[in-house]
């Protein structure tokens, strides 16, 4: 029994050192699974960033429906990895065929109506067609059709962007 609590703790000190460090760690399908460090600069169109949901219905609904595990963030959340699509001041349309930024169709980017479970998704509360606004940004998964992103959170604040940059990948399977 003390080997098993040595090793749980051991582990437990290895990632909270990890994470003290900027290292972040990606589990979900909707970006690439695997390590990535924080690194220093403002997010830019196309940067990969870490993202901690803010408390709400998002939150909630992504602890429960196991999009996200408990982990460092806040609110208890795991952060989310996502590429920026859209900053301030880019128009932002959305149509049946996605969204579509200063024109440009994001791929893979048409919300679902319903998740891999058949459960319905939520429709995002700040999101529609508009410019969007200062001080927030659109993220999305690039790699994954169905991944949770600002499709269904919206528009999260610039602020709590943390540009990442990949340090070890898993590739899926067949790849």
């Amino acid at each position: 029994m003390k080997v098993i609590l040595s090793v749980c703790s051991l582990t437990l000190a290895a990632l909270g050192l990890f994470w003290g460090f900027g290292l972040r760690v990606n589990a979900t399908a909707s970006m690439p699974r695997g390590f990535y460090l924080l690194v220093p600069g403002v997010p830019q169109r196309g940067d990969l960033v870490s993202i901690c949901l803010e408390d709400g219905s998002s939150a909630t609904l992504a602890l429960k429906r196991n999009y996200l595990r408990p982990g460092s963030c806040p609110n208890g959340l795991e952060p989310l990895v996502k590429r920026v699509a859209g900053m301030p001041g880019d128009h932002l349309e959305i149509g049946q065929d996605g969204i579509a930024i200063n024109g440009q169709l994001c791929p893979q980017s048409r919300a679902l109506s319903r998740d891999s479970h058949g459960r319905p998704m939520p429709e995002a509360e700040n999101f529609g067609s508009r410019t969007i606004p200062v001080g927030l940004a659109l993220v999305l998964s690039d790699r994954h059709p169905g991944g949770f992103d600002s499709r269904y959170f919206g528009l999260v604040p610039m602020a709590s962007l943390r540009k990442v940059e990949p340090v070890f990948l898993i590739a899926p399977k067949g790849e």
